[in-house]
């Protein structure tokens, strides 16, 4: 294939996970048809069936993209710290962006949408997970370790900081917005709000100042 051929190709493809996220995202999965979703790409059904080989593919692929192209949007937004950064900063630009990028009605959809099929799809819950809570979990466990060599943080388990960092920045949030709908996404100023105490609460408990005696952080 060349190179013309292979960029019409990806081109169409996007276009088919594009209209499939529209039909799925309204529809549920046994809502959405493939007429629609090759009408709405502008496609034939035929052409759809060459790029996914089923309503099941293409439906595991949009929620793939979605919840993959979200956590790449996060990573090139924040820098993973070099260790010139005040962990503060960092960690107010972390869950701020975090919560700017997650907590759209699109992406809240697309969870509700998932929990709501993971009997049938249960490897999406787990690529949900994956490419969502864990790729942050991740990231920030690495970056206090940064902190932690630093002498900026106090952790013995970076895992489990990371994790308690990630859901006091998502759990409420998240969890008033899957409940309450779309008008409790929270607006710019609220996130800020929550954010600044979130990394407050966090420093309290992790900052170099309250590290127990005796126990130095753990790699």
């Amino acid at each position: 294939m060349g190179k013309g051929a292979e960029t019409r190709a990806e081109r169409t493809r996007a276009a088919i996970t594009e209209a499939a996220a529209e039909q799925f995202l309204g529809a549920g999965f046994l809502g959405a048809s493939m007429d629609d979703i090759a009408a709405l790409a502008g496609v034939s059904k035929q052409t759809v069936y060459a790029h996914f080989e089923s309503k099941e593919a293409l439906f595991v692929a949009m929620v793939r993209g979605l919840t993959g192209g979200a956590g790449d949007e996060f990573r090139a937004r924040v820098a993973d710290p070099t260790g010139e950064r005040p962990v503060s900063e960092f960690l107010i630009d972390f869950a701020t962006s975090q919560l700017q990028i997650v907590m759209t009605p699109r992406l809240m959809q697309l969870r509700r949408l998932v929990i709501g099929e993971v009997g049938r799809f249960p490897e999406l819950g787990r690529a949900l997970h994956e490419k969502g809570p864990q790729r942050s979990i991740d990231r920030l466990s690495a970056a206090f370790l940064i902190y932690c060599d630093l002498g900026a943080l106090a952790i013995e388990d970076l895992d489990q900081a990371a994790t308690f960092f990630n859901w006091l920045i998502m759990g409420g949030p998240v969890n008033n917005v899957m409940l309450l709908g779309d008008k409790a996404i929270l607006d710019e100023a609220d996130i800020e709000r929550h954010a600044q105490e979130a990394v407050r609460i966090f420093l309290a408990a992790y900052g170099a100042g309250g590290r127990p005696a005796g126990k130095p952080p753990m790699a």
